[in-house]
């Protein structure tokens, strides 16, 4: 673990030359937005030519889901899958909903309609993207893993024309070291962003092109996961059981999932609202608190993990959708917001944007323009605004949550009224502001022991010789005022121990502490550039390839 390098010890270098590549279309993100739409439009138009560039060292790396698909987006953009699906794709066979107290739970006697899974299958979606990859290149798509976008470009009119892939090879002070290579550039007649929840590039153009406007702030959830090994015999193949209630208190939005695999596997994981307000919770331990309950624990001792991770889960909906084109590129996907949060899925509404988009520059000579309007009149959208209140609600507590769920439910969303979704840095209360529940959490046993050795099982790896892609634009703030005010939520709320705050007697101000990155420990969550209350944390991406290695996560 290194300490941050000093900012103001850059070496500035001369621009260097830059090969291009150029093509009809550009897609950033290989996840099953930007395959579906790449599938979609050689599909339509076999003679436009489509590139998509991942940041990952292989398809599928950095894609991390529960995760439970709807197949009717898939059966229209692959009819005959079926006979050749994912490697992981297991039918649904039951669904379980529990309110679960620290001690003990109840089933509830009916699952929501919207939490019915019947028809559905229970994929790895990382594994699913690995399949649909070879795919597209099938109908000559090009596919480039390790190739991480680090800026868009732009004509002079402001126009997206492509993206510049990031250097490789550069030091952690700015220097070149020996193998250094440029980033190409890319030009496009379109660049299509399926960067997922929290994109970097799309959070930059959303402010360049004031794309939010009109929109209520985005909102988002950290979703945390394992995926296990039993032994023999205890898995129950197409099982899905959640839960709500313990280990949240009342008023933090939170919530389990697991999901029983072939070969007697489990995906497991929590997720809890980024609106929570408590500076004290803490995610990660959330969700090894609840896999040490009672109806959980049994199941998993004796097994161990095979792969762990965690990311950002896009959760505002409908009224928080910025507007998805603007000249030369479009939105689709989580990173346009598309997740339905009653559902718990989002799978089936990235390939139906996908597919849309395909269709929409496949039918206009590659213009965007027009792409809003027929995303905001689909089914995509239709299905969000039916349940647009839902995880509002939550906002004023669990039982007001659930009782309104129940009446949103019912009425199909028709009700006459739209809650406003805040941004969740807002939400953070003060210490001594917020008097911290007692949520009865206690002893675990179950691995792993901490934050650091569930990083172990994401895989992750960045070479440390590098600048640190956690951009912290004043660290004094982090032992003055955040210290003080918020007691440095950072430490708690990123899953994997990137921050801490560490003695120096030439810490800032005179505090003798100063904030360390351990930026090789990051597995790209986003969570700390969404939550950090006086947003001064930004996320950029490091070199291509680097970052976590999901494996059927």
């Amino acid at each position: 673990m290194n300490p941050q390098a000093d900012p103001n010890a850059t070496i500035e270098i001369p621009e260097p030359e830059r090969d291009v590549m150029e093509y009809d279309v550009v897609t950033v993100g290989a996840g099953p937005a930007g395959l579906a739409f790449a599938i979609r439009l050689k599909q339509m138009n076999p003679d436009i030519s489509v590139c998509v560039i991942e940041k990952s060292s292989t398809i599928g790396a950095h894609i991390l889901s529960g995760a439970v698909i709807e197949p009717g987006p898939l059966d229209a953009l692959l009819p005959g899958w079926r006979d050749n699906p994912p490697p992981v794709c297991v039918p649904t066979t039951e669904d379980e909903l529990w309110y679960l107290t620290k001690d003990g739970g109840r089933k509830f006697p009916v699952v929501p309609p919207g939490m019915r899974n019947h028809g559905n299958f229970i994929v790895s979606l990382g594994a699913m993207c690995a399949w649909l990859a070879p795919q597209a290149e099938a109908l000559g798509v090009e596919i480039y893993p390790g190739f991480a976008a680090a800026q868009t470009l732009h004509a002079d009119d402001g126009t997206v024309i492509g993206v510049r892939i990031g250097d490789m090879g550069v030091a952690r002070d700015g220097s070149e070291k020996p193998g250094y290579t440029a980033g190409i550039d890319i030009h496009a007649k379109v660049t299509v962003l399926a960067e997922g929840a929290r994109g970097h590039l799309t959070k930059r153009l959303v402010k360049r092109f004031d794309l939010d406007a009109g929109s209520d702030p985005q909102a988002y959830s950290i979703g945390i996961k394992e995926l296990w090994q039993l032994p023999a015999g205890r898995a129950t193949p197409g099982k899905i059981v959640h839960s709500l209630g313990w280990p949240a208190d009342p008023s933090t939005y939170g919530g389990s999932f697991l999901y029983h695999l072939e070969n007697d596997q489990v995906a497991l994981g929590y997720v809890s609202g980024l609106d929570y307000k408590d500076p004290e919770f803490r995610p990660w331990e959330a969700f090894q608190q609840w896999k040490n309950h009672p109806t959980v624990k049994p199941l998993l001792e004796g097994g161990s993990i095979l792969s762990a991770g965690a990311r950002a889960i896009v959760t505002g909906g409908w009224q928080s959708l910025p507007k998805v084109e603007m000249p030369g590129a479009l939105l689709i996907g989580d990173t346009a917001g598309l997740l339905n949060v009653p559902k718990i899925k989002g799978t089936h509404q990235a390939i139906r944007s996908g597919m849309l988009a395909a269709e929409h520059l496949a039918g206009s000579a590659l213009a965007p323009e027009g792409f809003d309007a027929k995303l905001r009149d689909s089914d995509a959208m239709r299905e969000l605004r039916a349940v647009r209140n839902v995880k509002p609600g939550f906002k004023k507590g669990l039982w007001f949550g659930l009782a309104n769920a129940a009446l949103e439910t019912a009425l199909g969303g028709r009700t006459p009224w739209t809650m406003k979704v805040t941004p969740d840095w807002s939400s953070l209360e003060k210490l001594g502001e917020y008097d911290s529940p007692d949520r009865g959490w206690g002893p675990r046993e179950l691995a792993p022991r901490d934050r650091l050795a569930g990083v172990y099982f994401a895989a992750t790896e960045h070479d440390e010789d590098q600048p640190v892609h956690l951009l912290v634009h004043d660290t004094e703030v982090c032992v003055t005022r955040c210290a003080e005010e918020y007691g440095n939520p950072c430490t708690r709320f990123c899953p994997a121990g990137v921050y801490e705050i560490v003695d120096d007697p030439d810490g800032p101000a005179g505090t003798g502490k100063r904030l360390q990155i351990n930026s090789a420990n990051c597995v790209h969550c986003k969570t700390c550039d969404i939550k950090d209350p006086y947003e001064i944390i930004t996320w950029v991406t490091p070199e291509g390839g680097a970052g976590p290695n999901y494996q059927n996560m």
